[in-house]
């Protein structure tokens, strides 16, 4: 977890990218697996886990924004 990233300094543009990028990678690693090719197996969790920081995020911003 070295690499962790502070999606609390993004915009709500670069969220919705870096939540892109990461589905996208986990269809990757899905796939990896299946097929008997994934190389970090602990890899998936840390990007299951990024993508709920960052809809949990959104959905605080979200509410946030509607009850001003």
């Amino acid at each position: 977890m070295a690499n962790k990233i502070d999606y609390n300094g993004q915009s709500d543009d670069q969220l919705s990218e870096s939540l892109g990028n990461l589905k996208r990678e986990q269809f990757n690693l899905r796939f990896q697996a299946a097929t008997n090719q994934l190389e970090k197996p602990s890899r998936v969790r840390e990007v299951r886990r990024d993508i709920a920081r960052i809809k949990t995020l959104q959905a605080q911003r979200t509410s946030a924004a509607t009850a001003k």
